[in-house]
């Protein structure tokens, strides 16, 4: 009798976690490749699930593919680790219970570290074995990101007429991470070919249940879940499971009764709890209907209207100009509001604050902003990778939404190794790219983990941009990336020539989205030798170099040769750009202001020719 057979009439047991048994040994390096180095350790638990009472079984494989293996220089033996696994399994089984060749999910948050592409071709490598050595099965398990799930479930199904268990799992109650109800979920796994839908990893007993609870009966396909024994803990630097077998059968059964009818365990679960899962659901039938669910709407409000005009929206039709002013490295903070509120009065759209700039800490953006904001000066706050993890990133958005600040410009952040604190740790959950697209998900109401926030965000978000590459054009395409992840328009590195910015402009003339085209004013040959040298990112000419080389150590005829320079690249920039970015250097907002008097004279005159002419 096949599985789909057994299923059509019967509660089938899987077995529980091969890591967690293997982890209780105290071998933390890779599990897969002890199929290879320990096999009798690996056939013994196999064995051990089986006398708790599994139908089914699983391949130690979860990991084993080529992305995975990379990590412990094992992408040779992709083949070689899943014929071992499934020869394990098969072995252990004898004949008398099910064998299903484990495929695990590979991206979460994070998804420009490795294509689909990379992953379906390392899906492909280890089904083929499998479907070699003969298994009765295979399940898919731990896919947090849907669209990975379902592009491997497809090209499953054009390889094999086997069954195919397709599991999810979830950060939230009833929700995929992208929003998605799970009912929705396993429906459209169905449709894509799935002869098992369920949940595996992440929630314990009690929460699953709460989603299935959700869940309506497939049309063709079964139920399937995997629990967690619990919520994990750390003991000791080692992850724990607190779970009392019993509790998790009878749990067990109350999954039954919600329509599963292939059960197992995941992290945390052992022979134990699976010996307990069978006593609860051996007497038990599979049902065919469930009570009418009572659909619970979470409903999301729309954000509230902009009072003002988006940047981005703003640099397609006229001129707009951001000014960079660095949030003090102290605690007196009466300079940088005086100067905010003098750039605010002459004419700048936004104040923009960096993010702790060159891995140093200075006053928070966050609370400088706040405090800019009720003197009635319009902040954007930089927002890093580097600093938070996804749930300090999302708090710190979600205070930023409730501030009423709605203009960020997401960046990955210098690393901490240019800063005060070279030994501090760099974060780095997510890229720019992904964190761009987290924060386009606030916007439709929905959390990092799928959770609806019952209101939608309101973020312009901005990207960076760094021209001063010697072809302008190759960089386009990282551009065209992040337009795709969702960036309204790009914020520039500080240019110090004519051509670039003519470059820059041709090259990305064609984009949908605008550019804030960088000026900086320089204030020094020194500061000019530092910012060519050492600044990641910022390039001079070998002409402003001279220019400030000329001026000595004469300040002021510096500062104002500074000013000239900066004039002269705003009379280009103008040209070709609505959007003008002006970085103040060492709070000298002084200069700044000179600069956007300049651009308004400028528009002015502008306007006069275009009245007269």
């Amino acid at each position: 009798m096949g599985l789909l057979e057994k299923l059509q009439t019967s509660i089938v047991v899987g077995d529980g976690a091969m890591g967690t048994m293997l982890y209780a040994t105290g071998l933390a390096s890779c599990h897969e490749e002890l199929n290879l180095l320990q096999p009798a350790l690996v056939e013994k638990i196999h064995n051990e699930y089986i006398a708790a009472g599994a139908d089914v079984i699983q391949t130690n494989t979860y990991g084993a593919n080529a992305i995975k293996l990379a990590r412990y220089g094992l992408a040779d033996k992709v083949t070689e680790i899943n014929k071992a696994a499934t020869h394990l399994a098969k072995k252990a089984a004898d004949g008398n219970v099910y064998v299903l060749g484990t495929i695990g999910g590979i991206r979460d948050i994070r998804k420009t570290d490795v294509t689909l592409t990379e992953i379906l071709q390392g899906v492909k490598a280890q089904a083929t074995v499998f479907l070699t050595e003969g298994v009765d099965g295979l399940l898919l398990e731990t896919y947090y990101d849907f669209d990975e799930l379902v592009a491997t479930l497809e090209l499953l199904r054009e390889m094999t007429t086997l069954p195919i268990i397709a599991q999810v799992s979830m950060h939230e109650v009833g929700v995929l991470q992208n929003g998605k109800p799970l009912n929705e979920a396993l429906t459209e796994l169905e449709r894509c070919g799935a002869d098992v839908v369920g949940v595996n990893c992440r929630l314990g007993p009690f929460h699953t249940i709460q989603a299935f609870e959700q869940v309506d009966l497939p049309q063709h396909a079964f139920l399937s879940t995997y629990p967690n024994a619990s919520l994990l803990d750390v003991e000791d630097g080692r992850i724990v499971y607190e779970s009392e077998y019993d509790y998790f059968g009878r749990a067990a059964a109350t999954l039954c009764k919600q329509g599963v009818r292939l059960i197992g365990g995941c992290c945390g679960t052992t022979p134990k709890h699976i010996a307990a899962v069978k006593k609860h659901v051996a007497s038990l039938t599979p049902i065919n209907e469930k009570p009418k669910r009572q659909i619970a709407v979470d409903f999301v409000r729309e954000a509230e209207p902009r009072t003002v005009k988006p940047l981005h929206e703003k640099a397609k039709q006229e001129r707009s100009i951001i000014v960079e002013l660095d949030t003090p490295r102290h605690l007196e903070v009466e300079g940088f509001i005086k100067g905010s509120e003098q750039l605010y009065a002459a004419g700048a759209d936004v104040v923009m604050m960096a993010d702790n700039s060159l891995a140093s800490p200075r006053i928070s953006n966050i609370a400088m902003g706040a405090m800019i904001k009720e003197k009635g000066v319009r902040p954007l706050t930089h927002i890093t990778c580097r600093d938070r993890n996804l749930i300090g990133l999302q708090s710190h958005l979600m205070g930023l939404n409730a501030l009423g600040i709605h203009d960020i410009l997401a960046v990955t952040g210098d690393p901490t190794k240019v800063g005060d604190f070279p030994g501090a740790t760099s974060v780095y959950d997510v890229t720019s790219f992904e964190l761009i697209a987290l924060i386009k998900q606030l916007n439709e109401g929905i959390s990092f983990s799928g959770k609806p926030l019952r209101k939608k965000a309101n973020f312009s978000v901005a990207a960076a941009f760094n021209p001063n590459v010697r072809v302008v054009a190759r960089a386009v395409p990282r551009l065209e990336k992040k337009i795709e992840h969702g960036a309204d328009y790009f914020i520039s590195q500080p240019v110090y020539t004519k051509e670039k910015i003519i470059e820059t402009y041709e090259a990305t003339k064609h984009l949908s989205v605008p550019i804030y085209i960088g000026i900086m004013p320089v204030t020094s040959y020194r500061s000019a030798e530092f910012l060519h040298h050492e600044v990641p990112g910022i390039k001079l000419s070998d002409e402003v170099l001279t220019r400030m080389r000329d001026c000595g150590e004469d300040k002021e005829r510096a500062t104002q040769e500074g000013i000239a320079i900066a004039k002269e690249l705003l009379d280009t920039a103008a040209k070709y750009f609505k959007g003008i970015y002006l970085i103040t250097p060492f709070l000298r907002y002084d200069m700044t202001l000179q600069l956007i008097a300049h651009i308004k004279e400028m528009d002015e005159a502008a306007k006069g020719v275009s009245i007269n002419g």
